[in-house]
């Protein structure tokens, strides 16, 4: 048995994942988890819906407890950031400083939130990507701000919140601040809210939900931020007091705001990855078997790998990719140390071979009351179909399509046994034709 341990990068999903796996799959040498953030591996979707609302403490986020991670037997390393890999040797560079050489790696450390300059500065900025960012805002909408009814502002003590991006985040967000009683205002570059991801059609029901429910969308570019001495007790930097459109001169390009969420989307977290056998545009590239570099793989948000269906490169920051490309990375770096002779697991135990990663993606939204699901891509599409439209029931079903094949599916409204029925229909890409026909008799099956 090799001394060198199996480090896993990033204590996440999709990093609790592949540890859990790689023990399951009999590797009985050394394992390390780290983790930039000093907690136990959380769930990152409740950030944005249940623990920003209140409804959920921070404990109910946490996917394992210190008594159930015991029996894998971890070097469990919280508030230490991986700096280095060296990828011949495999050895991490750990706080500057630290060197650990590895029998192999995965890497599943996520993205980072983006955000506008100089707003890191400012009290009263938010970002919302880790439990920490989560906390700051929920302690900021929660101190005041009465329920609010359908399109009718909360009462006394109601916060003027600006959220910067109309995508998912902002949007669940803007949906969490209203049933809170917030003022609450969204601006985004693309006029019509998370059409990037889900098209023109599905953005127009989710934003007709969110002024109804009294939510102001606008369309505009941030420009900057006015701001006010702050009080001590708040927080360390300027106070802000009002968002600034690029257009200046246009009424209404000075929002008032004492809150503001920048949720203008993600940068995946590889600027520590700097060896030039890793290529690092638009997450870490890997093969089809997840795989960067001999010995090293990667999983989650991070991970930009060969999607055997799609005959491209893809990444998802999806919930349920993280823990299946957690598995799938563990598992064939398994196999590939197997096959090198680097390692043995428990006697009797064949050694498996290694299989490309293949995933259907999954991906949902609730906000208000909506639940949106979502099967295969529907990012990037150059066809829409949506054959089921009801806004006053509130129900829509789409259909994607990319070089005359389907691709994704998302329905809202619909039964859930129909919405199970759909993910047949883009498991694997179908022609154009033949999925919308599969469509039409899932939905009449209901």
């Amino acid at each position: 048995m090799t001394a060198r341990p199996i480090a896993v990068v990033g204590a996440s999903a999709a990093g609790l994942a592949a540890a859990e796996t790689l023990r399951r799959s009999g590797w009985r040498g050394p394992l390390t988890l780290i983790g930039e953030e000093p907690h136990l591996p959380y769930d990152r979707p409740p950030l944005s819906k249940q623990l920003l609302h209140g409804a959920w403490e921070p404990e109910k986020l946490r996917l394992r407890t210190e008594e159930q991670l015991a029996p894998l037997d971890l070097d469990l390393r919280l508030g230490t950031r991986a700096t280095g890999l060296d990828v011949a040797t495999r050895t991490l560079t750990l706080d500057g400083t630290e060197r650990l050489a590895c029998a192999g790696i995965v890497i599943a450390t996520g993205v980072a939130a983006r955000t506008l300059p100089g707003a890191d500065r400012l009290t009263g900025v938010h970002t919302l990507r880790t439990l920490d960012d989560a906390l700051a805002l929920r302690g900021r909408l929660t101190k005041g701000g009465t329920p609010a009814s359908e399109g009718v502002a909360g009462g006394g003590g109601t916060r003027q919140l600006v959220i910067v991006g109309n995508g998912v985040l902002g949007c669940e967000a803007a949906a969490v601040a209203r049933e809170l009683g917030h003022e609450v205002t969204v601006v985004g570059i693309e006029e019509t809210p998370m059409a990037a991801a889900v098209g023109t059609d599905v953005g127009t029901l989710l934003a007709e939900e969110h002024r109804a429910r009294g939510v102001r969308l606008l369309t505009g570019a941030v420009d900057g931020f006015d701001t006010t001495p702050a009080d001590p007790a708040d927080g360390p930097g300027p106070q802000v007091t009002a968002v600034r459109l690029a257009d200046g001169g246009t009424p209404g390009s000075r929002l008032p705001a004492d809150t503001v969420l920048v949720a203008i989307g993600s940068r995946p977290a590889v600027d520590w990855l700097t060896d030039p056998a890793l290529d690092t545009t638009d997450g870490l590239r890997c093969d089809a078997y997840c795989a960067a570099a001999p010995g090293i793989y990667a999983a989650g948000d991070v991970a930009r790998w060969d999607h055997p269906a799609h005959g491209r490169p893809l990444r998802f920051e999806h919930r349920m990719n993280a823990t299946e490309q957690g598995m799938a990375a563990a598992r064939n770096l398994l196999a590939e140390l197997a096959a090198d002779g680097l390692t043995d697991t428990e006697d009797g135990t064949p050694a498996q071979e290694r299989r490309p990663f293949a995933p259907v993606p999954y991906f949902w939204s609730d906000q208000y009351d909506l639940k949106i699901q979502a099967y295969g891509l529907t990012a990037g599409a150059d066809r829409v179909e949506t054959p089921v439209r009801d806004r006053a029931g509130r129900r829509i079903l789409a259909l994607y399509g990319r070089e005359g094949r389907a691709v994704g599916v998302l329905a809202a409204g619909l039964p859930p046994r129909q919405i199970r029925a759909l993910r047949a229909v883009v498991a694997d890409p179908l022609p154009w034709e033949e999925a919308r026909e599969r469509i039409a008799a899932a939905t009449a099956a209901g």
